[in-house]
Order: C-alpha cells, then structure tokens, then sequence
C-alpha cells in the first residue's frame, strides 16, 4: 500500500495551489482524524492512522480548482491520487463527503474517521455535529435536491458518530476540548 507522508502531503498541496483556507481545515481536519484514530487504536489495532491521516490533509485537494471548474472535489480529488498511485488514499478522499456505505455493525475504518471528522471541522474549528451540518445545508442546500441529499447525510452522519463514539471513553460533545488539549502534543505518524 502506498500511502503519502507528511511533508509529500504538503508538496501536492503546494503544487495544487490550495487556498490557505482549505489548507487550515485540511490540517484541522487530520488532527482530528489522528486524535480518534489514536483513541479507536485502543480496542481495534485495525486501524491504518498514517492512511487516514494522508487522507485527511489531501481530502480537498482538488476543492480550489472546483470553485471554477464546478467538479465534484471529492471525486475529481480521488481520481488524482489513484492516478497517482495511491489508491487506497484515493478511495477515502472520494468518500470524504459521502461514504460508499453506513455499516453499523462492522468495524470503524478510515474512511468512517475521515468523513466524520470532515463533518466536525468548520473552516478551522471543531464544532459540533449540528453545527457543522447547519452550515452545510445554508451553504449548499440551494435546491430541493441538495436539501434531500443532506438531511439523509445528516442522519447517516449521527448514525455514524454513535458509531464512532461507542468505541470512545469520551462523548461528542467532548472532542473538541480534547482536541484543545491534545492538538499540540501530537506527533505525526
């Protein structure tokens, strides 16, 4: 498997011309997803945290060039880093906003802590689930369509953070705070 470091993260970003930002939720969004990654470790040695940490710094990587291209980043953002070479980096990044399927019986995975921690991060700041969602539905709930298609987000989302946090000493409600006191002593795999 092949999965980019830290710093080959930051080249792509810097050759994609990220806006700064996207780049600053990007960061955020890969503490978070390294921070629950680092506490899920604890009952599931399953848990791939390098991966999904490349997944998370790269999961917008195309999103600046969207804004005037109208693609859908998260599947134009997949499509590159599999054409790259990192499919499975590539895989996660397109799931980053829907995932491919809500299982809730099977282990949690690293696309499942990417997405979740995506829909905590608003612009640079862990927020609560609500919201985050609440923003996303006043930023692009324009249509009937993107209405629909976030309220099944939404609950898929709870679902998914009751997942997530079954597995957790800690609730929701307390992860930004842990995120506070944590965010400066991680060292990145």
């Amino acid at each position: 498997m092949n999965i980019l470091s830290r710093t080959d993260c930051f080249k792509l970003i810097k050759t994609m011309d990220m806006m700064d930002h996207i780049i600053d939720h990007s960061v955020m969004v890969s503490n978070v997803t390294l921070f629950l990654c680092r506490e899920l470790k604890k009952n599931s040695a399953m848990i791939n945290a390098e991966l999904a940490v490349s997944a998370a710094l790269l999961h917008d990587i195309t999103k600046t060039r969207s804004f005037s291209t109208r693609e859908n980043h998260s599947e134009t953002g997949g499509c590159l880093l599999t054409d790259m070479g990192y499919p499975e980096v590539g895989s996660i990044i397109r799931q980053h906003v829907i995932l491919d399927s809500y299982a809730a019986e099977s282990p949690v995975s690293e696309q499942e802590i990417v997405n979740y921690s995506d829909k905590r991060v608003l612009h640079d700041r862990v927020v609560s689930l609500g919201e985050r969602l609440d923003y996303i539905n006043v930023r692009y709930g324009k249509t009937a369509e993107f209405e629909s298609r976030i309220r099944i987000m939404r609950q898929n989302t709870l679902d998914l953070e009751n997942k997530i946090f079954s597995h957790l000493a800690f609730s929701p409600d307390q992860l930004s705070a842990h995120i506070t006191n944590e965010i400066k002593k991680m060292d990145y795999p």
